[in-house]
């Protein structure tokens, strides 16, 4: 069985992300994704963990390098006591120009510094839990003072638990070494990228993890075409057509394209985009492209169509939530279905 996730629209204020929220645990969704982009990840987690009683919230993911880990730690930790345990803290590096550029903020080696800034967030948890001395030392972080009037002290929850972005080589072996879980990226969540590339290199570093740590969830951010009828459909298809064109004009993503031979597809988007040819670029996103990357189908297709790619091979999901709430019913249906599926094998 595999867990069911909503994820929130970028634009979504911090007014708007609790009603969303009670949207997304009445259509029986097991979780919701916020991101960190427009609006701050953290404060939306924290409205959408208070208008609800039993949906996970987890950031989708933090850009944690402008954060110092005691920051996140704390508002984590507050996070995690407040909800009762249903806080999950997803993190991510970004790139080097919006690092120094956008936050003016200090740029690490990305697998080198998450690896520190996951061994220091643990360092501070266990601090807060046990009161023992903070003693956290690294290349890039020290942690080394934290007087007991500073300490939130312990939690009636677990620890919150550390998932990671993660697309290149380095960063999946951190996964399998140390995270509780991965955040795979929509142009790399095709089947055979999975099999061939994210899961193989996790095991990679898998072989180095503690064994007392629970091997790493596997949280696939797939793409869903999806409505009550085939014109909703093929109307959302288009949309995302236009998106996974612009998101594989950038060669950071061109690694699922060279897997299946496509690498001139993402070189030709690259092109038109330069050339400032946008309306273009979906004609190049071929539809055998597409329905690689993408899932399509109806709220009544989609127990078939998620369950023959994914079951079996991750443990979460994402679905789209409905732009209009007059096909909530509609997707409340074909979770429950997809759970019943699952659970009855």
């Amino acid at each position: 069985m595999f867990e069911i996730f909503a994820s929130t629209p970028e634009n979504l204020n911090l007014a708007e992300i609790g009603p969303f929220a009670q949207r997304v645990e009445a259509m029986g969704y097991d979780g919701l994704f916020v991101s960190d982009a427009i609006h701050d990840g953290l404060l939306l987690a924290c409205q959408a963990l208070s208008a609800t009683t039993r949906l996970k919230v987890g950031t989708s993911v933090l850009v944690v390098f402008p954060r110092s880990p005691m920051n996140v730690a704390l508002a984590s930790w507050d996070l995690q006591k407040m909800s009762g345990g249903r806080f999950e803290l997803g993190m991510g590096t970004q790139i080097k120009q919006n690092i120094e550029e956008r936050y003016s903020a200090r740029w690490l080696p990305p697998a080198a510094g998450m690896r520190e800034y996951i061994g220091a967030l643990r360092a501070i948890f266990h601090t807060f839990r046990s009161g023992e001395r903070l003693n956290y030392e690294g290349e890039h972080y020290k942690f080394t003072r934290l007087q007991p009037f500073f300490n939130p002290g312990p939690i009636d929850a677990p620890d919150v638990p550390l998932m990671l972005g993660a697309v290149g080589p380095k960063m999946l072996e951190l996964v399998g070494q140390t995270a509780d879980g991965i955040h795979t990226h929509p142009t790399n969540t095709s089947v055979r990228y999975l099999k061939e590339v994210i899961l193989p290199q996790i095991a990679v570093g898998a072989a180095k993890r503690d064994p007392g740590r629970a091997r790493p969830l596997i949280c696939a951010s797939q793409f869903v075409a999806t409505g009550p009828d085939d014109a909703t459909v093929a109307s959302e298809r288009e949309r995302f057509r236009n998106m996974l064109a612009f998101l594989f004009s950038t060669p950071a993503y061109w690694a699922s394209l060279e897997l299946f031979g496509w690498q001139q597809v993402g070189e030709d988007l690259r092109a038109l985009t330069r050339e400032g040819r946008w309306k273009d670029m979906p004609a190049v996103f071929t539809d055998e492209v597409l329905d690689t990357f993408l899932v399509c189908g109806r709220y009544d297709e989609l127990p078939e169509h998620l369950l023959s790619r994914f079951g079996g091979l991750v443990d979460r999901i994402t679905l789209t939530v409905p732009e209009d709430p007059a096909n909530d019913a509609g997707a409340a249906a074909a979770i429950a279905a997809i759970r019943k599926r699952t659970t009855t094998g």
